[in-house]
């Protein structure tokens, strides 16, 4: 029997730490918790958790610069706990890695859907879908998805889960238009509760590692007021006409 998922719960407040912990542990995963960012990353060497459940405001080192340093090391997904209407400090830790934020107070149940959810995605989670082809090229993209790379004009070019995700998605629609609820309900699943501004952040981050030009993109188009489209070469574009 496989041993449940374990997740690291950061955050200075004992009072939010403990109700986690509890919460968590009552739906049978298991936990471990630090109280500041420099534990946090101690923990996570140590215990190499499935999810980091990760609260911006830490002391010593702050959560966004603990995001950043996980994801360096690491694509577990991590949740950010922002303070309440902190929507600054929601996209700035999506723009250093983070899959998704809740904001505080949050609701335990609504919290609880997005670990399981964020589990689900994840390349360890248990209802990980497998790709049914290998390789993805599109232009001078090429994303492989066997060994998790993405190669631009020949360049291997680093993307963490959420955006290698979404790449992977556009590559294998090239062509047609995704809707921004398809976008969402795929890649942050059914049980997503944010707003679609995580979606726009992601694409942002997508486009400044394949466009030549992010201000004016050319492969990740808007489609304004429905969703995105990655384009195809005007040549292979006509020859599939």
């Amino acid at each position: 029997m496989a041993e449940p998922p374990l997740i690291l719960v950061v955050d200075d407040e004992e009072s939010y730490r403990d109700a986690l912990s509890v919460a968590l542990q009552r739906e049978g995963f298991l936990v471990e918790v630090a109280a500041d960012g420099q534990e946090a990353i101690d923990r996570f060497e140590a215990t190499r958790p499935a999810l980091v459940l990760l609260d911006v405001m830490l002391p010593r080192i702050s959560g966004v610069d603990v995001c950043r340093e996980l994801r360096s090391r690491s694509r577990v997904p991590i949740i950010m706990v922002t303070a309440r209407n902190a929507e600054i400090d929601a996209v700035v830790g999506l723009e250093v890695g983070a899959d998704d934020y809740v904001s505080k107070p949050f609701r335990l149940r609504e919290l609880i859907a997005r670990v399981r959810a964020a589990l689900r995605r994840s390349p360890n989670g248990e209802q990980a879908e497998i790709p049914e082809y290998d390789v993805l090229e599109v232009g001078d993209v090429r994303l492989d998805a066997g060994r998790h790379e993405v190669f631009v004009r020949g360049e291997l070019t680093a993307l963490p889960l959420k955006e290698f995700e979404l790449l992977e998605l556009l590559l294998a629609n090239a062509g047609r238009v995704l809707t921004r609820d398809v976008l969402i309900d795929r890649i942050w699943g059914p049980n997503y509760f944010g707003d679609t501004k995580t979606l726009d952040v992601h694409i942002k981050r997508v486009r400044a590692k394949i466009e030549e030009d992010p201000s004016n993109p050319s492969r990740i188009v808007t489609i304004r007021g429905v969703g995105y489209r990655f384009e195809r070469p005007r040549a292979a574009a006509a020859a599939s006409a």
